[in-house]
């Protein structure tokens, strides 16, 4: 052990320890803002930066295939998904005053309690957990490859399918809908044409 790792402690931070903690607090807020927004594109833009900002985390971890896999897949392909769902089923972009149910005070209630139980959880479970400083490195492209392939194949490739559900879902009802007001807007002249 070196003499500067020696004599760092918990009061004397790092760069990248403050660093850190200034991307947290930026990510959190820009997830609080995805919750808050009365407008569904700018939640899904808040999202993209709350997204990012977690990204830019794994990177100070050092997890930079992590970081990749974050920004390739949740920032590019689900809030571009999301916007193509909106833009496709012909979502109201601006406020919609019917979309407010009144029980906001009961959601933050249970939002900040499974919150708690999340954070208990997690401590409660890795409490004696020590990871191994001569091993492979954690968020190398070989251990998360590893672990990926080996326990997460199942939840990624269910993932894939309900998202390319939901897309093939947005399309359909896209073309439903306009169908039905273009066979509408067809039909008017000719009635009236009828009429004369």
């Amino acid at each position: 052990m070196t003499l500067a790792a020696a004599s760092h402690g918990f009061l004397s931070p790092t760069g990248v320890e403050i660093a850190f903690v200034l991307v947290g607090i930026a990510t959190l807020g820009a997830a609080l803002m995805t919750v808050s927004s009365r407008q569904l594109v700018h939640a899904a833009l808040w999202l993209v930066v709350a997204l990012g900002g977690i990204a830019v985390e794994y990177l100070l971890l050092t997890a930079e295939f992590i970081a990749w896999v974050q920004v390739l897949i949740y920032v590019g392909s689900v809030v571009v998904l999301l916007l193509f769902g909106l833009m496709l089923t012909k979502a109201p972009i601006g406020p919609s005053p019917d979309a407010d149910s009144g029980n906001r005070w009961v959601a933050l209630t249970v939002a900040g309690a499974a919150a708690a139980a999340l954070v208990w959880v997690v401590v409660d479970a890795f409490r004696a957990t020590w990871i191994d400083l001569d091993g492979a490195a954690q968020g190398s492209a070989e251990a998360a490859g590893r672990s990926l392939f080996r326990f997460w194949v199942l939840p990624f490739e269910a993932l894939s399918v309900l998202l390319l559900a939901a897309l093939v879902g947005a399309v359909a009802l896209s073309r439903r809908g306009g169908g039905a007001k273009g066979a509408a807007e067809t039909l008017a002249p000719a009635a009236r044409e009828g009429r004369l």
